[in-house]
């Protein structure tokens, strides 16, 4: 049984050195800067200012993370798509995240998160084909679903796969981190993948 109330914060790795390697699963969370990523992981964890939560999108500039029981990573990429740094800041970043992907040892599932209400962008199809890249297991997170109304979740879901190109394999988690729904989804596919029930 996993304790996601014992989550503590452990580094932001900067360049590829500073990536754990000690054999922990690793549970990575990618999506814009503006996704409401934070929110998702504070909800997931159940706590209420855990992933620092930013006024201004884009404050996560490095990998960060967060260790849980002792028994996995949580993982958190920086958020992409933000426009408000420069490009060589967001080619660092690129870099960055392109390291950890090219290490196949590292990811034991991915968790990626768009927003429900919109068609995903050139950034959050990139993404998608950096997952699909590893080979390994990785959802999507449709987050914001709050927002939407009933008669629209059908219709933006199904786009939203459409737009990844992603197939019936990857299942597609809609999710709102304001109400809680998904998250029994989310944390049933983490269960499944570290092996572990979550509580």
């Amino acid at each position: 049984m996993i304790n996601l109330q014992k989550a503590e914060f452990l580094r932001s790795a900067a360049k590829k050195e500073d990536f754990p390697r000690d054999g922990l699963p690793q549970v990575v969370f990618s999506g814009r800067s503006n996704v409401g990523k934070s929110s998702v992981i504070n909800r997931l964890l159940n706590r209420k200012n855990f992933a620092r939560v930013g006024n201004s999108p884009g404050k996560t500039t490095h990998i960060n993370y967060f260790r849980i029981d002792g028994k996995f990573y949580l993982v958190d990429l920086p958020g992409y798509g933000y426009a408000k740094v420069s490009q060589a800041e967001k080619a660092r970043w690129g870099r960055l995240i392109q390291s950890w992907f090219d290490d196949p040892t590292l990811m034991s599932l991915g968790c990626m998160l768009v927003d429900a209400r919109h068609k995903p962008t050139a950034d959050d199809c990139t993404m998608g084909e950096w997952f699909k890249a590893t080979g390994r297991p990785f959802v999507v997170v449709a987050n914001k679903l709050d927002k939407l109304k009933k008669s629209e979740i059908e219709p933006n879901l199904q786009r939203i796969r459409e737009t990844l190109e992603i197939d019936d394999s990857v299942k597609l988690i809609p999710f709102s981190a304001e109400k809680g729904t998904g998250r029994p989804e989310l944390l049933g596919e983490l269960a499944a993948h570290l092996g572990e029930e979550l509580r």
